[in-house]
């Protein structure tokens, strides 16, 4: 898949999210946790409301994925955390990631 291709990708996305409070941040959440995964297929994320006013992502994965996304010693869940807030900007929002079992 070109880099075109995972653009195009992430902005269809952004656009099935519409009627989702953080668009940006939900397609760039699904698209990097759905690279890190062996099922991408089994990846969701859902909305919820956060702590301090902000909004929650919910992240599950497939069975033996959750150690693939969380990473030795949690470093790609903050890795992944601090891009998706950091797409989260364009949405003006606060988010919080949780990586749900």
């Amino acid at each position: 898949m070109s880099d075109a291709e995972d653009t195009t990708e992430v902005a269809e996305d952004a656009t099935e999210a519409s009627d989702n409070v953080v668009p940006h941040a939900t397609a760039v959440l699904e698209y990097v946790v759905k690279q890190v995964v062996d099922n991408p297929d089994a990846v969701s994320v859902s909305t919820s409301e956060g702590r301090r006013g902000g909004v929650q992502l919910d992240v599950r994965v497939g069975d033996g994925d959750m150690g693939r996304v969380i990473g030795k010693r949690g470093r790609i869940a903050q890795s992944i955390r601090t891009v998706v807030r950091a797409a989260a900007v364009k949405d003006e929002t606060a988010v919080d990631i949780e990586f749900v079992d």
